[in-house]
């Protein structure tokens, strides 16, 4: 796969290539990678729910007034 050096798609790729050779030089067993990136993921929906829940109360309380 091929993206223009230094674009934005670059750095991405090559954020994720590191990051899984990295678990591949360790020998990291594919289901400890799987759980690992289930849990970011998971984590990443939760900070993301929270936000949502302010959101919606600040609007809730805005609407109320």
């Amino acid at each position: 796969m091929y993206y223009k050096p230094y674009s934005q798609e670059w750095h991405r790729f090559r954020n994720l290539r590191e990051s899984l050779e990295a678990y591949l030089d360790e020998k990291i067993d594919p289901q400890d990678i799987v759980t690992d990136i289930l849990y970011i993921l998971e984590e990443r929906s939760h900070v993301a729910f929270a936000s949502y829940e302010q959101a919606e109360e600040l609007k809730n309380f805005l609407t109320d007034q």
